[in-house]
């Protein structure tokens, strides 16, 4: 479908990445990684046609439809959200001149044997029944459909797309691209802006959908479920892996290892060529053998290695005086706006030394609670108390205003670190993606993600006992969500999370407070224990009340977890399969090497009956391993 050819990036005199090949086949859905800054989102727009390669080519088939949703994206006014992807079917008088002139190509030629045939008859067949479709006047069911699979509401169909905030209109643009059932999605980031419950309802689209995808994505919990092979751009250089992402770590580390031996041996093989030169350098009998040398030298092409990946950053938020035997209670707590009910009859009541997560769709309560508790909304009804010499930490998007423009990101944090922390201002700057120069740049000129890492970053450095966080890992990378993540962890004071990615929370937070119709619910356990148990829930009240509107929010709803808990246990399983795969391959091929080393020693006369015996088991090994390896190849391939 999609062939990339060598392509270089250049920006000054830099390469960006060079070199780079790959091909995405159709329906095939792939990760594409690297370190922020690697070039994985220019690569995404040059595959989009909106930019060119400095070198290289990309071919993509004729009439190949390409979804692109890039990280940021202008938006134009005017209609409603209705409307807004109303506009997305405005091709289905393209789609009938398609039909017809392909039905006509069909009729003229007469190479009914070759693959261009049966590929034009494929396509054929596949915008047809298209056109069936979007002519029937189904396209409106879709539209519904996909919208409120992304959280909107009937209510806001007719809304104009202007009053909505900006993660909002992103999730507008992702319907239209959904919508138009592509040939190919390119999606960078497109969980930035969503609940949990869209995000899986997005993972269930691309998995049932027949669409090739290639995904920029920091959540690892949807790249998993999601895509079965990853790309990774490092050091200018693309690695492909046909595996998912969780395997994909693994060999990684394998790789750098790999290559952190080859640079130290080449750095000796290096050292002792250049010592001989330097020994060598002024005597005449050795001056062939020294040019030699510095021909060799200057022919190496030299390996590097990415020392910063392979350095893990930790961090301790610095210890505060303990607050009370209870940080947060509510009794009673309801907030309204006019006549709408954000929540209502809310209690709560959070321990010390808890560790807590607020979930529910966006604009379902849980930023407004988080207001209650920070004293920056008063009116609500009932009681809302805080505990005992409870000092919050808090973290949201809108602290970026705060910052100050005529500082360095350096000088932002230097004025607000104390004590030992101090020594290690660089190290928590690269963990967050602004080590080197990137350091000395103004605050004022920093996008919008990179602001929120370095409010976040200013938060990690004062003494707190109460932490409510809110979305603290949208626009960080994998490598500094897992430094937030172990910090938190570490954490002995009490800490609010509200968060959509799962991976994140699991294994962090220990009670879930569910904010939905107006509601609050307390769950005991984490993430995934929520998940599952809200899906068996709503299982079963579809089977006791099965109106067809409850049947199709259950059914979207509750395959969620079902879909994720069996994707996992089948990722389980491929995992297991590839590590025995792996190991009856590298056992036969030891076996291989052993077997060599007998037959040279027997073709050289040493005729003892016990090699001959060693000989014979070694063969038996091998018609027994290849026995196992054409079955697990067999298992794999159907796990697949």
């Amino acid at each position: 479908m999609i062939s990339v050819n060598k392509v270089e990036v250049v920006f000054g005199s830099e390469p960006l990445f060079s070199d780079v090949s790959f091909v995405i086949s159709a329906r095939e859905r792939v990760a594409l990684v690297g370190k922020n800054g690697a070039g994985k989102s220019t690569l995404l727009k040059l595959i989009a046609g909106l930019d060119s390669p400095t070198s290289g080519t990309i071919a993509t088939p004729r009439g190949l439809r390409i979804g692109y949703l890039p990280q940021v994206m202008q938006h134009v006014d005017g209609r409603t959200v209705y409307e807004e992807c109303e506009q997305v079917f405005d091709h289905i008088a393209a789609l009938s001149r398609e039909v017809d002139r392909l039905a006509e190509e069909m009729a003229e030629r007469t190479d009914y044997d070759t693959s261009d045939y049966t590929e034009l008859i494929e396509r054929y067949s596949q915008r047809s029944d298209e056109l069936s479709v979007l002519s029937a006047g189904s396209y409106h069911a879709l539209i519904e459909r996909t919208l409120m699979g992304l959280g909107f509401v009937r209510e806001d169909f007719s809304r104009p797309c202007s009053s909505f905030s900006g993660g909002w209109r992103m999730r507008i643009e992702l319907a239209k691209i959904l919508l138009q059932r592509p040939d190919l999605l390119l999606l960078d980031e497109p969980t930035n802006h969503l609940d949990i419950e869209s995000i899986r309802w997005l993972e269930r689209f691309i998995s049932t959908g027949s669409s090739a995808m290639i995904l920029i994505s920091h959540d690892k919990a949807f790249v998993d479920a999601t895509t079965t092979r990853t790309l990774e751009i490092e050091l200018g250089r693309l690695y492909d892996y046909k595996t998912n992402y969780s395997h994909y770590l693994e060999l990684r580390i394998e790789r750098l290892e790999q290559q952190r031996r080859a640079y130290e041996n080449q750095q000796k093989s290096i050292q002792s060529t250049e010592e001989f030169i330097e020994r060598f350098r002024y005597k005449a009998t050795k001056a062939t053998q020294v040019q030699s040398r510095l021909k060799q030298l200057e022919r190496i092409e030299r390996i590097e290695i990415d020392e910063v990946d392979q350095r893990s950053m930790h961090f301790r938020f610095i210890p505060a005086t303990h607050s009370g035997a209870y940080p947060v209670v509510a009794e009673g707590l309801g907030k309204s706006y006019g006549e709408q009910v954000v929540f209502s009859s809310v209690d709560m009541t959070i321990r010390r030394g808890e560790r807590v997560a607020f979930v529910g769709k966006n604009g379902a309560g849980k930023s407004t609670m988080i207001k209650c508790i920070m004293g920056e909304i008063t009116d609500y009804v009932g009681r809302l108390e805080l505990g005992y010499q409870v000092e919050i930490g808090y973290f949201a998007q809108t602290q970026t205003q705060e910052l100050d423009n005529n500082l360095t990101i350096y000088e932002t944090i230097d004025r607000e670190a104390q004590g030992d922390i101090r020594l290690r201002i660089n190290d928590l700057l690269g963990a967050f993606m602004f080590g080197g120069e990137l350091s000395e740049k103004k605050v004022s000129v920093l996008s919008g993600g990179e602001r929120g890492r370095l409010a976040l970053i200013k938060l990690l450095l004062k003494p707190y006992n109460v932490l409510i966080l809110d979305e603290p890992t949208n626009h960080l990378d994998i490598r500094s969500k897992e430094v937030l993540k172990e910090a938190i962890a570490r954490f002995d004071g009490t800490v609010i999370l509200v968060s959509h990615d799962r991976d994140f929370l699991d294994g962090l937070v220990e009670r879930i407070y569910e904010f939905k119709d107006g509601r609050v619910r307390e769950h005991m356990g984490g993430i995934y224990d929520w998940l599952h148990r809200r899906d068996a829930e709503e299982a079963e009240a579809l089977s006791s009340s099965p109106t067809p509107e409850r049947v199709a929010e259950a059914s979207t709803q509750s395959a969620g977890a079902l879909d994720y808990k069996m994707q996992r246990e089948q990722a389980k399983q491929r995992r297991a399969l590839e590590r025995e795969l792996k190991a009856v391959e590298e056992r036969s091929e030891a076996i291989d090497r052993e077997r060599t080393v007998l037959e040279e020693r027997i073709a050289q006369g040493d005729t003892r009956g016990e090699l001959f015996d060693a000989y014979q088991r070694l063969k038996t090994e091998q018609e027994q391993l290849l026995e196992r390896w054409e079955e697990l190849s067999l298992e794999l391939e159907e796990a697949q």
